[in-house]
């Protein structure tokens, strides 16, 4: 991650409470709403697309802001927008750090095993492993991710990702095109 994408991550956590992880250009007027479960496949190949098309060209002028919808047929989607959440509050840079990695592990992971890699990735990120998994019982964090789905429902949200552009929903699956054509639309202001 570069610099600038480093403090824009910290100085945007800091400024929300860590309610939401942003990555891009926080104080944008162009901002990007994702709806995402850390279990999705779906998810999972978007997270590809926004590493490797389009915050190399949008990052330094949109705001990309996740929200977690961790759906109620992945067994253990919640309890890792949990973990994302505590390990924000860590490090704002860490929490997105562990949103690609989870998203990036997902065939490895089951619900077995899920507390053991939780443990791993704190432990090789300098997190304390055993607050880690402490916190997937912490209601607060709990409630942020709840904020998070409620929000998603009163917007439609239903599949993952769903990703707002100006308004627009694009769901599941779309195309770098279709969606840079969008972003390179609200970057001009129509």
């Amino acid at each position: 991650m570069s610099a600038r994408l480093l403090l824009a991550v910290l100085t945007a956590a800091a400024l929300s409470g860590q309610q939401s992880s942003i990555e891009g250009l926080p104080e944008s007027k162009v901002r990007v709403i994702i709806y995402e479960d850390l279990q999705c496949p779906d998810c999972a190949t978007f997270r590809r697309m926004l590493d490797d098309k389009i915050l190399p060209r949008y990052g330094d002028k949109i705001a990309f802001v996740h929200r977690d919808f961790p759906l109620a047929k992945h067994a253990w989607a919640r309890k890792a927008a949990i973990a994302s959440r505590y390990f924000g509050e860590v490090r704002p840079e860490l929490g997105l750090e562990y949103r690609r990695h989870i998203m990036s592990t997902i065939k490895e992971t089951t619900p077995e095993n899920f507390n053991d890699k939780l443990a791993e990735f704190a432990r090789k990120n300098g997190a304390d492993a055993a607050a880690a998994q402490a916190a997937l019982n912490d209601a607060r964090l709990a409630g942020l991710v709840e904020r998070d789905f409620q929000d998603g429902v009163a917007r439609g949200v239903a599949k993952t990702p769903t990703v707002f552009v100006s308004g627009k929903p694009y769901i599941e699956t779309f195309s770098f095109e279709d969606l840079s054509h969008a972003l390179d639309e609200a970057l001009a202001g129509r």
